[in-house]
C-alpha cells in the first residue's frame, strides 16, 4: 500500500492539484484520496481504480501462480 500511496501523492502533486481538487476530478470523496495517500488498507478497489484511471493505470487481482512464472 505504501507504493500506491506514494504513487498517487507524487502524481497528484505533479499535476499541481490539492487533495480536494483531485478528488473532485477523479469523482471520489476527499476521504478516498486521504485514505489512499495515508496507505490505508481498507480501500474500495473500484474507488482506487477511479483514482488510478486519472493516470492511465488500474489495479487488478493477480493469480499467485502467474507471479511464480
Amino acid at each position: 500500500m505504501k507504493q500506491l500511496a506514494e504513487f498517487v501523492k507524487e502524481r497528484r502533486k505533479e499535476v499541481n492539484l490539492t487533495q480536494e481538487e483531485f478528488a473532485e476530478r477523479a469523482g471520489v470523496a476527499l476521504t478516498v484520496i486521504r485514505k489512499i495517500e495515508q496507505g490505508k488498507t481498507n480501500l474500495n478497489m473500484d474507488k482506487v481504480n477511479l483514482v488510478l484511471s486519472m493516470f492511465g493505470h488500474e489495479l487488478a487481482p493477480v493469480n499467485s501462480k502467474e507471479l511464480e512464472s
